[in-house]
């Protein structure tokens, strides 16, 4: 016997109709697939990045609004949060992978851009969007796993990695009733990771499929899902969730 949807089903629709997303990172990769989501769901979305060219495609795929510019660049990430409509309801916040080094080989400017771009964005989006988004609405970042175990090279990461959870957490008690939630993602199969990895590519995905538990490797449509359930279950904030198919449980 079938049973009958219920009143609740019949009348679910989109979840995210008639709100704003706004996507910093979202020319490719995760920040994209979260935006075509965002879409999906009835969202209208705006969306940032560097390159301009590649941008305008995601805009024309999407019919979202586009701004061209480094997200580091402080001064233009103010006037961009200035020029948004009175009210948004979410926000999310890419960046570029992340930088390893030995000590012995850090470069200082990379590692600088890198505070720029993990930690010190955050916060600058935070203050910005402090007065635009709505009660209940969504600040979230991206961060990943790779920095928590121990080994050479990782002592940068490492610390970075360990900093976005203390900041999203303190984040989300002094932006209440706002909420500010982090992704901790592993690899996932985006054009970054195509481009940090070149060659090596398809050994690394043949390798994550016969390790990880899930037997597949962590797509950009994974995390868009994840991202979009956080931007609509209101009773999360201030928490971590990672994303990597279960490497961490595995991982020599």
């Amino acid at each position: 016997m079938t049973a009958e949807p219920t009143a609740a089903a019949a009348r679910h629709g989109p979840e995210l109709a008639g709100q704003i997303v706004v996507v910093i990172g979202g020319g490719a990769g995760i920040g994209l697939e979260t935006a075509r989501r965002a879409r999906a769901e009835g969202a209208d979305v705006i969306l940032t990045a560097r390159d301009p060219d590649r941008l305008r495609r995601a805009g024309l795929e999407l019919g979202a609004r586009t701004a061209a510019f480094d997200a580091t660049d402080f001064e233009r990430l103010g006037r961009f949060f200035a020029e948004l409509p009175a009210t948004i309801d979410h926000v999310l916040v890419t960046g570029p992978g992340p930088y390893y080094a030995p000590l012995r080989e850090l470069d200082v400017a990379k590692a600088r851009r890198d505070v720029e771009a993990h930690l010190l964005l955050p916060v600058q989006v935070a203050r910005h969007a402090a007065g635009k988004v709505r009660p209940g609405g969504t600040l979230l970042f991206m961060g990943g796993t790779g920095g928590r175990r121990t080994a050479v090279g990782l002592a940068f990461i490492s610390a970075l990695t360990a900093a976005l959870p203390a900041l999203t957490k303190n984040l989300a008690l002094e932006l209440a009733p706002v909420r500010v939630n982090l992704i901790a993602a592993g690899f996932v199969d985006t054009p970054l990771s195509a481009a940090i990895l070149g060659d090596q590519l398809d050994a690394r995905r043949e390798q994550l499929r016969a390790t990880l538990p899930i037997r597949r490797v962590v797509g950009p449509a994974d995390v868009a899902a994840l991202a979009v359930h956080l931007m609509t279950n209101t009773a999360v904030t201030g928490a971590t969730f990672d994303i990597d198919g279960g490497e961490q449980l595995v991982a020599g």
